[in-house]
């Protein structure tokens, strides 16, 4: 099969599209075709040497993936409900970007009706990240106040429409005017454009100096601080990245006076106990959203792997994804061999 391999921490050219034997599924696992795989910012930092995979797991990179059944356990996918030749998206800890890819069935999910298997695979990395966090840890509620920081990021697009779509007021943290222009349009009620002004004031503003019930943040760093103050009484914070860095300073009165819970997780290393718990609440809380369209992915940018032994698409996505210029997620589509 072909796949992208590291060859060397670095820039995005250290992605080289080579040929590796194909993956064999093993027990409680499928392989799958792969028709398309998302982008991570996760892979990213696995390409700069800063996030190696867990143990066991494929060192190509990629997390997320869509296409179809090819091979595996006759009965233990009759169990879960597939058979070969089904359509799924699925979560990986490693080995997205390839033709051919394991994944634990419990980790499978069926692509949702009515989209294709490329907005299928910007959806599991995603969906099992925002709801193990925002709604398992975060404890989200209808009625409460989310902040998102990085709204247009994969992570926050699926955050802004499933925290609306369950009830909650959501506001939003992006980068430039027309960032928080395309929150708005996917439902959140306010976005502050963090460059020009000063999120903790404005949260505090629009709430009325009440604060927020819930926090999920990918900065970490400096921001923590500041969020502390936007929280209201029993807020949660859930950090789920430390894009800004691991060190932060916080007035630690405020987390006792307002009884704050500060949380948070990283999910590719838990077992699949626990990845499969996450699956089976998203197939019965956001998969009928999504085929009802309440919810929908949103894919920014699509890079074909056309046939062949020369693509520079997964070195183009990721210099997309350091750019920042993106808005929802970038996803590889293989074109069949």
């Amino acid at each position: 099969m072909r796949a992208f391999e590291i060859t060397s921490p670095g820039a995005p050219d250290v992605l080289r599209l080579v040929h590796r034997p194909a993956p064999v599924a093993g027990a409680g696992e499928v392989c799958i075709r792969v028709t398309a795989s998302g982008i991570n910012r996760p892979d990213v930092l696995q390409r700069l040497g800063k996030y190696p995979a867990p143990a066991g797991a494929s060192d190509i990179p990629g997390l997320e993936i869509a296409g179809t059944i090819v091979d595996g356990n006759v009965h233990a996918m009759a169990e879960a409900g597939f058979q070969i030749g089904d359509r799924v998206c699925a979560l990986v800890a490693g080995g997205g970007y390839a033709e051919l890819c394991v994944a634990p069935i419990a980790q499978c999910l069926p692509v949702p009706a009515g989209w294709s298997d490329v907005e299928a695979a910007s959806l599991p990395e995603t969906c099992f990240t925002v709801w193990s966090n925002v709604f398992d840890r975060g404890q989200l509620k209808a009625g409460e106040v989310l902040l998102v920081q990085g709204g247009t990021s994969g992570i926050g697009v699926t955050a802004i429409q499933l925290a609306k779509a369950r009830g909650a007021t959501v506001i939003a943290t992006a980068g430039s005017d027309d960032k928080c222009v395309a929150c708005l349009a996917l439902g959140a009620d306010f976005a502050i454009n963090y460059r020009s002004q000063d999120f903790e004031a404005e949260t505090l503003r629009i709430t009325q100096g009440r604060g927020v019930d819930v926090i999920l943040d990918m900065v970490a760093g400096p921001y923590v601080a500041k969020e502390v103050q936007c929280l209201a009484e029993e807020g949660r914070l859930v950090i789920i990245a430390v894009q800004g860095g691991v060190q932060s300073e916080l007035n630690a009165g405020l987390v006792l006076r307002k009884r704050l819970t500060i949380t948070g997780s990283t999910l590719r290393a838990r077992p699949v106990a626990f990845k499969a718990a996450i699956a089976a609440a998203l197939r019965q809380q956001v998969w009928p959203l999504l085929e009802q369209k309440v919810v929908r992915p949103v894919v920014h940018r699509v890079f074909t792997v056309a046939t062949g032994d020369l693509s520079t698409a997964a070195a183009d996505a990721h210099a997309v994804m350091e750019s920042n210029a993106h808005i929802g997620k970038l996803v590889l589509n293989w074109e069949p061999a």
